[in-house]
């Protein structure tokens, strides 16, 4: 087998393009990118429930274009609006310790 040569470290390229674990920069991206796959995994959520915008917004109290941002990551919502969307999409969460 060939050696690769131009795999490298993924931490290396974020910390090249955003600085380090840390820096405000580094701590933006990483909150952008968590709001981001939130977003996803409610909007995988509500499909898979083949649910619109508009009907997951109803259940939960809100308007469709509030569920639009939260899904593209342009908004995280509150922790209360959170918990019921995960509710209406017959969703749990579960908090857990990590183990070390």
């Amino acid at each position: 087998m060939k050696e690769r040569n131009d795999i490298g470290s993924f931490d290396a390229i974020l910390d090249e393009k955003y600085g380090k674990i840390g820096t405000p920069k580094r701590d933006e991206f990483h909150r952008e990118a968590c709001a981001y796959c939130v977003g996803q995994m409610i909007s995988d959520a509500r499909k898979q429930e083949k649910m619109t915008q508009s009907e997951l917004a109803e259940k939960v109290g809100t308007n469709k274009t509030y569920i639009s941002r939260i899904e593209k990551g342009v908004i995280e919502p509150g922790v209360g609006l959170f918990f019921r969307i995960i509710d209406a999409l017959g969703l749990k969460v579960e908090i857990v310790k990590p183990v070390m």
